[in-house]
């Protein structure tokens, strides 16, 4: 019996805009690449549409478009990953699905240290083209683990605040998974079922 029925909502009509949030290193970027591999639309980072060499941020007109553009040519259906502030509720509106990933810090964090440590070795391809890290980048304050750090308790807040609103458990379209329960790996095998059948 499936637990997550269904396990993605879409359109009714086949498709599917999924919109994956949750902190760094919850594991959004591969949740993309399985979904985009298993429903066989595009994944759309916002890290790689956000950052440009050198750390240089994109303007948020210029980042709306970027999006806007991508997110209407896949008209058989998209996931974006990544919940950015300058583009407000446009991924949001538009998505069927919002998927939330909410591990416990101690369950992430030393996942997010690994691929930090590789990323700084170059045995792991970073965020974005020309956005390579160094020791000094991860661990300042304006570095992906202090990040990490200080926005998991800020992003809970937000995201059970949308969950409140968008339960899939209330009519809505998100759902919460907290992988260290074991509900991401059940929600995954609920949906290939559910692939298995449409």
């Amino acid at each position: 019996m499936p637990i997550f029925n269904p396990p993605l909502i879409g359109d009714g009509h086949g498709i599917y805009r999924i919109h994956i949030v949750g902190n760094s290193g919850s594991g959004k970027s591969t949740l993309g690449a399985y979904l985009s591999t298993k429903l066989n639309v595009p994944h759309i980072p916002l890290d790689e549409i956000f950052w440009k060499p050198g750390w240089q941020t994109t303007q948020a007109n210029e980042f709306n478009e970027k999006l806007s553009a991508l997110m209407a040519q896949n008209t058989r259906g998209w996931i974006v990953d990544g919940d950015y502030q300058a583009v407000g509720t446009l991924v949001l509106d538009n998505a069927t699905d919002i998927i939330w990933l909410d591990p416990p810090l101690r369950y992430y964090l030393p996942r997010l240290l690994w691929r930090t440590f590789m990323r700084i070795l170059g045995f792991h391809s970073p965020c974005a083209q020309g956005c390579e890290q160094t020791w000094g980048d991860a661990f300042s304050k304006e570095g992906i683990i202090w990040y990490c750090l200080t926005n998991h308790a800020i992003q809970r807040t937000k995201y059970t605040a949308w969950l409140s609103r968008m339960s899939t458990q209330a009519g809505g379209k998100m759902v919460r998974l907290d992988e260290s329960r074991g509900e991401l790996a059940r929600w995954k095998d609920d949906l290939e079922e559910h692939l298995r059948t449409v």
